[in-house]
């Protein structure tokens, strides 16, 4: 049997962690790539091989320029070569653009455009034929709230590159593809949120509750199978009919 090896990056917690248990209980041998909870990632590991499935930690900064081919290299040596990559790592801090500090936006820039770029770029010449390549975007792009400018601009620009990106590799089937969740419970969108506020969103959400992580692991999953190998240069909202 043919290992399939995926890089999911931000795969330590929440949304991350998720996807990576689902893709490989399908059989996907995953490179769980992490920022700074090395400790996080290892349980995630250990959880995956318990189960059976292939898994190791990787170690990456993407705001650092370098990450995205020494990624790549760790993945490739640890499990083989990378058939799947899904740019879920990212950050989210809440300000108006008035208020909005110069090193807030740049962090975000680092984190949630230039490194998942990189890795798209990355990607581009290492995936392999008729691999995916799947971002995780956010459905506070059509949202547009006050206070998510920083977030929203970098995440409008992720779905932007999906689409030129998907048109570039289409030739090789490699597919590419973004998914934008609505609120999910998970500690990077409940963190600075106060109960009155997670209910009013809660109320904004026509099914009534907040995703969980599992939600959109399942969309993750379709798109990484041969059933999603039609669907190209698009993005899923997977939101609970927000927006």
């Amino acid at each position: 049997m043919t290992i399939r090896t995926a890089i999911v990056t931000g795969a330590s917690r929440g949304i991350g962690a998720e996807i990576a248990r689902v893709l490989a209980a399908d059989g996907w041998a995953v490179a769980v790539s992490y920022a700074n909870k090395s400790d996080a990632a290892a349980a995630v590991v250990d959880e995956i091989v318990a189960a059976g499935g292939r898994a190791a930690a990787v170690q990456a900064d993407l705001s650092d320029p370098g990450a995205a081919r020494a990624l790549f290299d760790a993945a490739e040596s640890a499990l083989g070569p990378v058939a799947l990559l899904v740019n879920n790592a990212g950050i989210m801090s809440l300000s108006s653009i008035s208020e909005t500090k110069d090193d807030m936006l740049d962090n975000h820039i680092a984190t949630n455009l230039a490194g998942p770029f990189r890795l798209m770029r990355e990607a581009a010449t290492r995936i392999v034929e008729g691999g995916r390549i799947v971002n995780l975007s956010s459905s506070v792009v059509g949202l547009y709230q006050p206070g998510y400018a920083a977030y929203a601009a970098t995440k409008a620009g992720i779905e932007a590159v999906t689409k030129i990106l998907a048109k570039e590799l289409g030739s090789r089937g490699i597919t590419v593809n973004a998914v934008a969740p609505g609120p999910v419970a998970t500690e990077l969108f409940l963190d600075g949120k106060s109960e009155e506020l997670v209910d009013r969103i809660r109320g904004m959400i026509p099914l009534g509750r907040l995703g969980e992580p599992a939600d959109i692991a399942r969309v993750i999953r379709f798109l990484a199978s041969a059933d999603g190998g039609w669907i190209n240069g698009q993005t899923l909202r997977a939101n609970g009919g927000v927006v």
